[in-house]
Parts: C-alpha cells; structure tokens; sequence
C-alpha cells in the first residue's frame, strides 16, 4: 500500500507527460523549419535574423547576437528546470540512493571516452584529428524532446538522462576549456561565489519571492560568462540550491515539522498544497514555458545549418563524417552501458530499482544525440570550410539516426515501459 509520501511523489511526473509529448514535437518541428530555411532561398534572411546584435547595457557584457542570447541566456531556465527535477529526485526521488546517483555519472564517462576513441579509429589523420571531441556531448533539449516522443517513459530513465546529460556537458566544457581555448578565468569565479553566497543568503533570510532571486541569478549567470564556462549551466546550479521543502529560512524547524504532519501529509496530493514548496512550485510554473517557447526557439535557431559545399568525394572530410557517425549512434551506447556495466559488477553503483539493462541501452542511443554542443566543438576544430561543413552535416546526420532508433526502439518493443512488480 503506497503512503502519501510515495503517492506524492509519483504525482509529479505524471502531470507533465501530455506536455512534455507534444512540446517534443513542437521542438522537432521547430528543427526542421530552420533545416529548410537555411537550405532555401530563405537562408540569407535565416541567418542575417540570427546575427541581429543585442546589447543590455552592462560594462561587464559585451554586445551579442540574438542566438547567443538564446543559447546562452533563454536556454539557462531550460536548465533551471533541468536543475529543479534533479533537485527534487535527489531529495526523495530515485536519485536520493547515492549508488543510484553515481551510476549516470560514471555511464557519462564512458560515453566521452567511447565515442572520443571511435572517432580517432576512423578519422586518424592530422587534419581531422581535432574533431574528436565533437560527438562527446548531448543534447540535452533535443535529447529529452525525443525521448518525449518515445511513450510513458519511467521517471527513472527521464532522470538518469538528465543527470547523465548534464554531467556530459561539464566534460565538454572542461574539454573546450583545456584543449579548445585559453582556459578557465580563475578570477571570474569569485563573481560566481558572490552569485551562489547571494543565493543562500536570500535563503536564510526566508525570501520566498522567486523575483529577489533574479539578481543572484544574473551575478551568478555574468560570473560563469566572464570565467568561460556555459553560463547556461547557471540554470542547473540555481535549480539544485532550491529549497525542497517549505521550511526554510528563519523558524524552518516548526514550518518542517509542519509539513511532515499526518494532517498535511494527507493533502499534499493537491497541486495546490505542493505550492509551498518552492522548488516544486517553480517547476510546474516554468515547465510550459520552457516546452512550448523556449526548447522550440532554441532548436530554430540551431538547427539551421547550411549544407552548401558538402564534399564526399575528398578523404579527410568523409573521415569527419564517417567517425562522427559512427560514435555517436554506436560509440555513444556502447560506453555508456558498458561503463555502468562496470560499475555494477565492481559494486560501484547499481541500476534503479525496476530497470533493465535493454531500459539502458536505450537511454545510450537517445544520449548519441549530439547536436550543438557537437556544431559548437567542431567550429571550434576545423577552420578549413569543407571540414567544418561535413563536421556539422555528420553531427545531424548521427544525432537524426540516433534519435530514430531511440523512438523505433521504444515505440515497438517495451524497452520504455515500466517493469512490473511482483
């Protein structure tokens, strides 16, 4: 017999299925117009709409285009939600097992590595050497939009992927960061400290208005800019240092104590009685907002990538279009499942209860979704045009294969059903 706590808890989830189904086709339809804009007569106007520069006034930010304020800023709350989910199934969710959390976090190193190596076994040359850090991260928007599509996924398979995604994304970050550019700024994050110390300040203090938490954010979002990492990650930081439970803050102990009474506890079914608790009550405000405006603008101003001088016939270029390929739609599953299948036999981590291995794989081809954080490394790799453009044309071409496979795969078998219980 389930308890109120239990029962709460798969509440959550549930509430967001039907959104989460169609704002994933929302975000598919999304890519494809911008495909086709770019590949059009259109394309000049695509592009020259995206270049269009935007400046907030502030000494300490410099003048950026519309897409850079849309992958770098819109896409922050995209991650706040991300964060937020984390948040909450870390605290009394799947994810609360530590040896549960550390399972898609030694799975995300298996798939950096993995695909890293694929990469260099076909594509050895010199000139294309420095692509093999492009098929190492996923998508995250792109990921969870189709695994949206593939059914009623468990709860567990939809966090694993998050957490799994996320920590893919620092490693590309720290991959940019030491092979890719000048570094880390060291200095920059005393602003990121200030952001988070704003943060738990405001927190202690009991503020419970989501706006006061807006200027941290931003002191947090500048910080992580100026030190060169993504400053969208602010989102997942912010998310996992909000509060889970009503009680914080100035008397949080008796508002705690509250919240865990048998009285309420029997009401917490209620939307409306889950409102108090801040990190639920953001989610469930943002959530439509990030699936129907945010997911969808960010992959239209992605996913327009202009295939004109795409060359087949030269070597090096089929190099880039054949390892990319091929690690993203195998060398990507591969390493995630056979880095948590490490893990569980050394007693590392185990696999949440009720998931199969099959359940796994199929998370392993949804993370071969690449997509830009993929475009963004190869711009980074090759400056000779013919090998950018088969770089960007591969890591479509594989994010789309792995994306189909994942959506086959869980639609005509039970790979995305829950096992049933005993």
């Amino acid at each position: 017999m389930s308890t109120p706590h239990t029962s709460r808890r798969r509440l959550w989830p549930l509430r967001f299925i039907g959104v989460e189904a169609l704002g994933g086709i929302v975000l598919l339809a999304a890519a494809a117009l911008a495909l086709a804009c770019a590949n059009s007569p259109l394309a000049h106007a695509y592009e020259s709409l995206w270049r269009q520069r935007l400046s907030l006034g502030m000494p300490l930010l410099a003048a950026g285009d519309l897409r850079f304020w849309v992958n770098d800023g819109l896409m922050s709350i995209f991650f706040l939600l991300v964060g937020l989910e984390i948040r909450r199934e870390l605290h009394d969710g799947t994810l609360s097992d530590p040896r549960v959390a550390t399972l898609p976090i030694i799975a995300a190193a298996g798939g950096v590595v993995v695909p890293a190596l694929s990469y260099m076994l076909v594509a050895r040359g010199p000139q294309v050497g420095r692509g093999w850090a492009i098929p190492t991260a996923t998508d995250i928007a792109f990921a969870v939009g189709v695994l949206s599509l593939i059914g009623r996924v468990p709860t567990v398979l939809r966090m694993l992927l998050l957490t799994l995604a996320i920590a893919d994304d620092i490693a590309a970050i720290l991959i940019i960061a030491i092979f890719y550019s000048g570094g880390l700024v060291a200095a920059q994050l005393l602003l990121v400290a200030a952001g988070i110390a704003l943060v738990l300040l405001l927190q202690a203090l009991g503020v419970r208005s989501a706006l006061a938490y807006v200027f941290p954010g931003a002191v947090l979002w500048l910080g992580m800019l100026q030190a060169g990492v993504h400053p969208a990650l602010t989102g997942v930081v912010l998310g996992l240092l909000t509060p889970v439970t009503a009680g914080f803050g100035p008397g949080a102990r008796q508002r705690a104590r509250k919240w865990r009474s048998p009285s309420v506890a029997n009401v917490t079914l209620s939307p409306r009685s889950l409102s108090g608790t801040p990190v639920v009550r953001v989610e469930a405000m943002l959530h439509p907002y990030v699936a129907f405006g945010i997911m969808p603008l960010f992959a239209f101003a992605n996913a327009g990538v202009r295939l004109e001088g795409l060359d087949f016939s030269a070597g090096p270029p089929l190099e880039v279009i054949m390892g990319i390929v091929l690690a993203l739609v195998l060398g990507k599953p591969a390493g995630i499942v056979l880095a948590a299948l490490a893990a569980v036999r050394l007693k590392v981590a185990e696999l949440p209860p009720g998931v199969r291995w099959s359940q796994l794989m199929l998370l392993g081809v949804v993370a071969g979704i690449g997509f830009t954080m993929s475009i963004f490394i190869a711009n980074l790799a090759f400056e000779e045009p013919a090998l950018l453009v088969a770089a960007k044309f591969a890591v479509l071409a594989g994010s789309a294969i792995a994306a189909t496979l994942a959506t086959t795969l869980g639609r005509l078998s039970s790979l995305a059903q829950p096992t049933p219980k005993a």
